[in-house]
């Protein structure tokens, strides 16, 4: 019995097992179907995502890749397009040329047809006149043999007859008329050219200016003299060596007085002692500053005449520096007046002859502006004007009517060209004008330029200037070629050789100034 209930008890416990087992087999398998389907549900969704986002990608990717390939279309179509419309153009360019040529090559036919038809014509005519001349000839050889045959002369002999019989009646008549019009074609002529000359003297309108060797500057007060003349007269002896010209000052009121025979020192002398005035610091460091500031603004002053002058004649095309020549001919002086005024005075009376006979007014003018150019560019060159200013015109590339107008009745030199004749006559006439002549001054002034030549001939001398109206002469040594000691003996030297060469009233005081100056900047 223990047994049977032992045994029914294992075999439950077995069945209990095996049931438990199918039971937790089954339940296990469906836990681990269950992680199969999670995991393959979250796989798929990977790769669902992993596929959603490989699209957009790829959509992405295509989209950059159109967008390049239609900026890129786009570009290479503008280029084509730019490349057809520059074709377009070349291939119009090339139709017109092709027209052109077309009609060119049209005209040279029809002028060929027609000069063939004309040759042809020619041919015809010339072959009628050989059969003309050869009947001419036989009817003029029949005429003569009967002439000969009743005048019982042969052809020579009734020439001969002829002539003498004609030439003896006519030899008075012929005489008479002759002289008859040499007389009227004289008054003609003498009229003509006095019509001629006044109306050109009408149409110059050039001023006559008559340059004196004095400027005056107003002074804002008499206190004012006191300051530019400095202690002990400093500031008045820099100024006067600087300037090469004469600062006097005397009683007239609220003014001084600048006199010099260069007018281009005296420009620059007054340029620099208005800007002091107008500055108010006077002492030798500003005035040596404001000297050296006026030259430079007056090489740009005489620039500006000379364009200004081009402008007024109407004459264009010329070298700068040759403008800067015409410039400084404002600050000449010619027989006592404005050389510059005296060349445009001359250029507008040959540009109105030059109208009235047909000739090229621009270039007439041209000439009579430059025949005296060699005056402004002598300065320190050997040598007459003439031949300075036919160097001069020779060296800017001027026309040879231009250098044959400045060598016009100058040495013996006869013009080769109409213009030059023009200008020579106008010269003329300015000159014999009355009144236009003041010897005086110009030979003042050529008394004080070869004063400065003298000094300026030393090789110990920079610069020298004439002041007191030629009683003086500052001569400014350069102080690296002498000593103290040697300034002496050029002054000396320099006194010498002005005994020797020149004829003068009174006395010249020669003072040679020697100054060295050692410059150091601390930095």
């Amino acid at each position: 019995m223990n047994m049977a209930i032992i045994v029914l008890a294992i075999i439950a416990i077995i069945v209990v097992g095996f049931i438990s087992f199918t039971i937790g087999k089954s339940a296990q398998k469906k836990t681990q179907e269950k992680e199969i389907d999670v995991a393959s549900g979250t796989a798929k969704g990977i790769l669902s995502e992993a596929k959603k986002k490989a699209e957009t990608v790829v959509k992405e990717a295509k989209l950059t890749a159109q967008e390049k390939n239609h900026q890129y279309r786009s570009s290479v179509e503008k280029e084509m397009k730019g490349r057809r419309a520059e074709i377009q153009k070349q291939e119009d360019r090339l139709l017109q040329r092709e027209e052109a040529l077309d009609k060119k090559d049209n005209a040279f036919q029809q002028r060929e047809s027609t000069l063939n038809r004309k040759e042809q014509k020619l041919n015809r005519e010339q072959q009628n006149l050989v059969k003309q001349q050869e009947e001419a000839n036989s009817l003029i050889e029949k005429r003569q043999a009967e002439v000969e045959k009743v005048a019982d002369l042969t052809q020579d002999e009734a020439r001969n007859v002829i002539l003498k019989e004609t030439s003896d009646s006519l030899a008075d008549e012929k005489a008479k008329m002759v002289k008859e019009s040499y007389n009227q074609a004289q008054a003609e002529a003498d009229e003509n050219a006095k019509k001629l000359v006044v109306e050109a003297i009408q149409q110059s309108s050039a001023d006559v200016v008559s340059e004196t060797t004095v400027s005056v500057v107003n002074l804002p007060s008499e206190d004012m003299k006191g300051r530019i003349i400095g202690r002990e007269g400093r500031n008045i002896r820099t100024f006067e060596t600087l300037t090469g010209i004469d600062l006097i000052i005397d009683d007239t009121p609220q003014a001084v007085v600048l006199s010099g025979f260069d007018p281009i020192r005296r420009e620059i002398a007054k340029m620099a002692l208005e800007k002091l005035i107008k500055d108010g610091r006077i002492h030798p460091a500003r005035i040596e500053e404001m000297v050296d500031k006026s030259r430079k603004e007056i090489d740009q002053q005489i620039s500006d005449t000379g364009e200004e002058t081009l402008f007024d004649l109407g004459i264009h095309s010329m070298s700068p520096e040759l403008i800067k020549l015409v410039g400084q001919l404002n600050f000449k002086i010619y027989q006592g007046k404005n050389l510059l005024g005296h060349c445009i005075e001359i250029a507008k009376l040959a540009g109105a002859f030059a109208s009235e006979l047909g000739e090229d007014v621009t270039l007439a003018k041209r000439a009579g502006l430059l025949h005296n150019i060699g005056k402004a560019a002598n300065s320190g060159v050997e040598g007459s004007y003439v031949e300075i200013g036919v160097d001069v015109a020779k060296k800017y590339h001027e026309s040879p009517v231009i250098i044959d107008s400045i060598q016009a009745y100058h040495d013996g030199h006869q013009p080769e060209y109409m213009i030059s004749e023009l200008v020579a006559v106008a010269e003329k006439i300015v000159d014999s004008r009355p009144g236009a002549h003041s010897d005086s001054l110009e030979s003042y002034v050529h008394r004080l330029d070869s004063l400065e030549k003298i000094s300026d001939s030393f090789d110990e001398v920079k610069k020298s200037y004439a002041i007191q109206a030629g009683r003086e002469i500052r001569v400014i040594a350069k102080p690296d070629k002498i000593s103290d000691t040697k300034a002496i003996v050029l002054a000396r030297r320099i006194k010498q050789k002005i005994e020797s060469e020149m004829k003068y009233p009174g006395h010249i005081k020669v003072t040679v100034i020697r100054e060295v100056r050692s410059v150091e900047y601390a930095k």
